[in-house]
């Protein structure tokens, strides 16, 4: 029996891939350097529009509007976006291995919990890719994102070159 497709296991899962998000300066969704594509940073766009904004904190603590969970569910609409514009570029099922995601969270001051929040990203990598998901990953506070947006993911993998 043939392995599933990384693009059957998202109809497995529910998953359907939103539309590439259209960029909000100058820049392209995604670039592919030899075996490699890397995209830009993705915002958790959703249908065109930020659902939430703000910096990620606990319990409104220093300015923060955004929970943790919250935020976990902003990192994996950004790395849904970032698949799409992948996924618009070479095709998700030519993917070999997710290497590295970048995540960023806009965080209230003294919160540390930007790993917890990124594994929205991580996680969602891994249900969609398993072993192929399994990367290597920077998870990094920051004091603003554009538009003020909570979380930004971006994503580098390992493609087919045929």
């Amino acid at each position: 029996m043939a392995a599933q497709t990384f693009s059957q296991r998202l109809t497995d899962l529910g998953i359907t891939l939103p539309p590439v998000a259209a960029p909000v300066a100058a820049y392209v969704p995604a670039v592919k350097s030899g075996d490699m594509v890397y995209t830009s940073g993705q915002l958790p766009f959703v249908d065109g529009s930020l659902p939430q904004t703000g910096l990620v904190g606990e319990d409104n603590h220093q300015g923060a509007s955004v929970t943790p969970k919250e935020g976990y569910d902003h990192a994996r609409q950004a790395t849904l976006n970032a698949l799409a514009a992948l996924d618009d570029l070479v095709g998700i099922d030519n993917v070999e291995q997710i290497v590295k995601v970048n995540g960023f969270v806009a965080s209230a001051a003294g919160f540390g919990g930007q790993p917890g929040v990124i594994n929205g990203a991580s996680e969602l990598l891994g249900e969609i890719f398993g072993d192929a998901g399994t990367h290597a990953r920077a998870a990094v506070g920051v004091a603003e994102l554009p538009l003020n947006a909570p979380v930004e993911v971006e994503i580098i993998a390992r493609v087919t070159t045929a």
